[in-house]
């Protein structure tokens, strides 16, 4: 599928065949009301959805003008959206008969509710992972090791998420028994169509839950980027609504002017990353560049093609916030409100901060809080700004 000039299958034919099924049993499965039934009911039961959507009233006074209202996909089983992904697509790889799941991670949250799932379905499980984001992210690598997951350490290149993606790629083509449930809306298509979808609940819910509590539509939503799946979940039910202003954050780094950064739309640079035309981040020789963010599910050169669409056509803004930024906004959200949010998330919280007294008090913006910062203790702990 494209989005506009964006998206489609840029990968070797032995892989476009792998990929055409996969199309075929998600089309399939999307009518199937056994299968929808099904996931519905891990949704309920073991995810624990829906997840609540908080007025942050101390947040909201602290900030001046809207109020703010945080989508908690933190108290999601696992700690993250990731986990309606997950499984998901874990749900449609069991119908398919396969029974080997592979997966990337950065931060570790998409690996660790991949870990979970497999655990649940009992099917075998094998993790990508960066040697730097090992490290960072040690205390998800030990969940996803007690979870039963083989962990591959993933040594090349800057040793983050894009290396991760690399790998597990290369071991999908080979591997043509395996099943590979992609984290982010990004890859060849079918991916971010199928990642969207599983995805998609959140700003349903969202939507459902500010009009019970609000009896009105948010005048803003906000999510952060890194590939972009809790973003294109909250934005995809608003798409529509004109006079609901969208907001996608990316991982400025220690900032746009240094270079050390993971802000894809800022280069404005099209080209091919793993399978798909978008906004990626390369040099003048058409090489690609290594993406920064404190954040490990940030830094990442690229975006997925529907928010590379929705960008050129102008009906989301992309905007970027600092390590500084979303480490002080961490902090902030976790002193006066008793929530302790990831670091990805703190980006959004960062701009939600930012952009609250450009609305009146009667006014609400809706932040989603993709997941919780017990994996970011050290990071935050050891930051120097």
């Amino acid at each position: 599928m494209n989005y506009g000039e964006f998206g489609g299958q840029y990968v070797p034919q032995g892989l476009k065949e792998k990929l055409e099924k996969l199309e075929e049993e998600f089309n399939r499965a999307k009518e199937d009301e056994k299968f929808l039934q099904e996931y519905e009911y891990y949704l309920k039961q073991y995810v624990g959805r829906p997840s609540p959507l908080y007025y942050a009233e101390n947040l909201s006074k602290y900030a001046g003008g809207a109020k703010i209202y945080l989508k908690r996909e933190d108290l999601n089983h696992t700690g993250a959206h990731k986990i309606n992904n997950a499984l998901g697509q874990a749900l449609l790889a069991k119908r398919m008969g396969k029974n080997h799941i592979i997966a990337e991670t950065g931060a570790g949250q998409h690996g660790v509710a991949t870990a979970a799932v497999c655990s649940l379905l009992n099917m075998k499980c094998t993790i990508f992972m960066g040697s730097k984001d090992i490290k960072n992210q040690f205390s998800n690598v030990q969940r996803m090791k007690l979870l039963g997951a083989e962990i591959i350490d993933v040594k090349e290149g800057e040793q983050t998420l894009k290396e991760a993606v690399d790998v597990a790629f290369k071991y999908f083509l080979e591997n043509m028994d395996c099943f590979y449930l992609i984290g982010s809306c990004v890859g060849p298509s079918p991916y971010p169509e199928i990642v969207k979808y599983f995805q998609k609940i959140i700003g349903k819910e969202a939507r459902e839950q500010i009009l019970e509590q609000e009896n009105k539509l948010p005048k803003a939503i906000i999510a952060c980027i890194g590939g972009g799946s809790n973003s294109i979940g909250l934005f995809t039910d608003f798409i529509n609504d004109e006079n609901v202003e969208i907001y996608g954050i990316e991982g400025a780094g220690k900032g746009i002017e240094t270079g050390k950064h993971a802000s894809a739309i800022y280069n404005n640079k099209i080209g091919i990353l793993h399978g798909m035309k978008t906004y990626i981040m390369e040099d003048e020789n058409g090489k690609i560049q290594d993406a920064y963010s404190i954040s490990s599910g940030l830094d990442y050169p690229g975006i997925g093609p529907e928010h590379a669409y929705l960008n050129k056509i102008g009906r989301v803004k992309y905007d970027s916030i600092t390590d500084a930024e979303a480490i002080e906004a961490f902090k902030l959200l976790t002193r006066i409100e008793g929530i302790i949010p990831a670091l990805e998330s703190s980006h959004a919280i960062a701009y939600g901060m930012k952009i609250a007294n450009n609305y009146d008090k009667d006014d609400c913006i809706i932040i989603n809080l993709s997941g919780r910062g017990d994996k970011d203790m050290e990071t935050v702990l050891n930051f120097e700004s």
